[in-house]
């Protein structure tokens, strides 16, 4: 396969013959003849959802971090190392492994300003490094020193440098759909409900608070690919072989055991509401939705153990802010976590 070319005025391509790759595009991003109605939607609600780290008050976490238990101090630094690894690859990931493949120019779109919020994202767990740790380089070097999310963060890389920037042929470009469904879908979510454990405890509300902002961006980011993998095997029917399923089932089935193991590794068997089997089960009900997402069966058929995270991720269109108990309109946020 060959990256899109961007300046293409001999196209011919008609609106019926655009492709999510693959295509012949012209270059001209015209949003009023979007061949991907889903798209332009999504648009719309990403950018309804435009929000600021430093909206976010983080001043109480200053205090409350002095206070944690040496396993909730020791897990909060652990996640937020992890989590700015990961948004930090994935800025880098859409833009230049993606992007440049994708020939559905109302795609592009969407997928620049995911990796807008993706740097936002980076932005977001630099204010709450910055507010609540003494040596900012220590979390920030975690993701070198310490051995366990130094293995973590390896087998994510490897996903995305396999067959990256160059894809050899077009299954492998959907194989990179399902990639990045994945990391959006799974490899957030141990740290995400760790952080949202003490937020229900009462401890580090702002940080659980902007955890909630990314989350709800993570959820669009979900839908994106969820879709592009949808519209492309509507368009592309025989790359959706048997065997392409088996590598799915199978990328599936490393995210539930690397992030439950992780999510094994943070909390220690030390905070309220998490074991080691709770965190097991809770990524293996991720990884069912997932494959029922883009049409395949269940691989686990195991319930939600933990829907009170839902309750806590979830925005309506006007609600009482559970952190603050302030009346907040989030009528821009109107994508509820009931979508993926």
């Amino acid at each position: 396969m060959e990256s899109k070319i961007i300046y293409n005025p001999e196209s011919k391509e008609t609106l019926n013959d655009r492709r999510v790759f693959g295509g012949n595009p012209d270059g001209m991003m015209n949003f009023t003849k979007p061949k991907y109605i889903w798209a332009t939607q999504l648009w719309d609600t990403m950018e309804a959802n435009t929000w600021f780290p430093r909206e976010v008050q983080m001043t109480q976490d200053t205090k409350d971090y002095r206070f944690l238990a040496p396993a909730e101090k020791r897990m909060y630094d652990l996640v937020l190392s992890q989590l700015t690894f990961m948004d930090s690859l994935q800025t880098n990931n859409i833009m230049d492994n993606m992007n440049p493949y994708i020939t559905a120019p109302e795609i592009n779109a969407i997928l620049s300003r995911q990796a807008y919020e993706e740097a936002n994202h980076s932005k977001s767990y630099a204010v709450m490094i910055e507010s609540i740790s003494d040596n900012t380089d220590d979390i920030y070097d975690m993701w070198k020193t310490d051995m366990q999310l130094q293995k973590k963060n390896r087998f994510i890389a490897d996903i995305f440098m396999r067959g990256f920037p160059e894809f050899s042929n077009d299954q492998q470009m959907v194989l990179g759909m399902f990639g990045n469904q994945i990391l959006e879908g799974m490899y957030f979510y141990a740290g995400f409900a760790a952080m949202y454990a003490l937020g229900k405890s009462g401890k580090m509300l702002g940080s659980s608070q902007m955890i909630r902002f990314i989350q709800r961006d993570e959820v669009t980011h979900l839908l994106l690919f969820q879709n592009m993998i949808n519209s492309t095997k509507k368009e592309r029917p025989e790359l959706f072989t048997a065997e392409l399923e088996e590598k799915v089932r199978e990328m599936v089935r490393d995210a539930v055991r690397i992030e439950s193991e992780w999510g094994a590794y943070i909390t220690q068997g030390q905070i309220l509401g998490f074991t080691d089997q709770i965190i097991e089960q809770y990524i293996q009900y991720l990884g069912d939705r997932r494959l029922e997402a883009v049409g395949y069966a269940p691989e686990y058929n195991v319930k939600h153990p933990i829907p009170w995270v839902d309750g806590y991720s979830s925005f309506n269109d006007q609600r009482t802010n559970f952190f603050e108990g302030n009346v907040v309109n989030y009528s821009k946020g109107s994508i509820d976590f009931d979508d993926f």
